[in-house]
């Protein structure tokens, strides 16, 4: 019996201590802001049925859509490629739980806080037949490193890291995947998996062949060969990046007649760059075949397709 009683008194004493431990977490000041702190913009689960995005910021407009899983800009009534995992980044901080404290609940406070419907910048994500998310971005804190949202529609208020606004404030041409090649964005084009690589500009042809590992090169003895450094023009070759798109020159311009690029690779694929002569400055125009773009490449971009036969030979 005292056995008995003395268990019943030290579990009454747990109880009443639980109770106690549960209620002070309820009535912290800083954990109940702390979770009410904690947030998630869209629910993961809706991130992969993302069809379009706009961002209205400043007066322009920047669109998004999605076609057989691979995202596109559009601009000047044009599709062109866009830099996948960017988009992806960007849809990933509305699907993350992070701190996005409450600031306001008052529509009087939108104004000071820059998410009047008028001035703020507005980012909406539509699904297939509905809108997933529809988000102002207003202006930033005093210390630059917060900015401040609410949902169309809803008055409430909440601030976060200000690293949204890198995207939403970006320049549309930010979001264009401008390599040449434009699986090559995530590494899925490796160096290896090229077989084959053919240059011919008005002065010369360098025919690359891969050998049992090692490359030959038209016309020298592969034991003369640096094949560091054809890996190395390989690579430069297969991440080449143009600077814009252009829309005033089409892929069927005589100026890409003279020099071209072609790489075969062992899955089967063949990809051909057709490009114009440098121009004064050194800058080139490159099309590729089966794409209606037109890229414009920098000059040192441009300098690192055609090299000399001597920069792949031993020293």
């Amino acid at each position: 019996m005292e056995y008995k009683k003395k268990l019943i008194i030290l579990l009454s004493i747990t109880g009443v201590l639980a109770l106690i431990y549960t209620v002070s977490l309820i009535l912290d000041p800083e954990i109940a802001g702390s979770r009410s702190a904690s947030h998630v913009w869209l629910d993961s689960r809706f991130a992969g049925r993302t069809a379009r995005i706009v961002i209205n910021t400043a007066g322009e407009s920047s669109e998004f859509i999605r076609k057989n899983n691979q995202w596109f800009v559009l601009s000047n009534g044009r599709e062109y490629p866009a830099r996948q995992l960017r988009i992806e980044d960007f849809i990933g901080i509305f699907t993350i739980r992070a701190a996005w404290p409450v600031r306001s609940s008052s529509a009087s406070s939108h104004d000071r806080f820059g998410l009047d419907s008028d001035s703020a910048s507005r980012v909406t994500l539509y699904g297939e037949t509905s809108t997933l998310l529809d988000l102002l971005i207003g202006g930033e804190d005093i210390t630059g490193r917060e900015v401040y949202l609410r949902r169309h529609g809803q008055n409430e208020v909440r601030s976060g890291d200000n690293f949204i606004s890198s995207y939403v404030r970006s320049p549309v041409s930010s979001w264009y995947n401008l390599r040449l090649i434009p699986e090559s964005e995530d590494g899925r084009v490796a160096v290896d998996s090229v077989q084959r690589l053919s240059v011919y500009s008005r002065e010369s042809a360098q025919l690359f062949s891969r050998v049992n590992r090692e490359w030959t090169l038209s016309g020298f003895d592969t034991a003369s060969l640096n094949q560091s450094s054809i890996d190395s023009y390989v690579r430069a070759v297969l991440n080449t990046e143009g600077d814009d798109f252009i829309d005033y020159i089409t892929v069927n311009d005589p100026m890409f007649d003279y020099n071209r690029i072609v790489l075969e690779l062992g899955t089967g694929i063949i990809r051909t760059f057709r490009l114009s002569d440098a121009d004064e400055s050194g800058r080139r125009y490159a099309a590729v075949d089966g794409f209606d773009y037109v890229y414009s490449l920098a000059p040192w971009a441009a300098q690192r397709l055609f090299r000399d036969f001597s920069d792949f030979e031993r020293q």
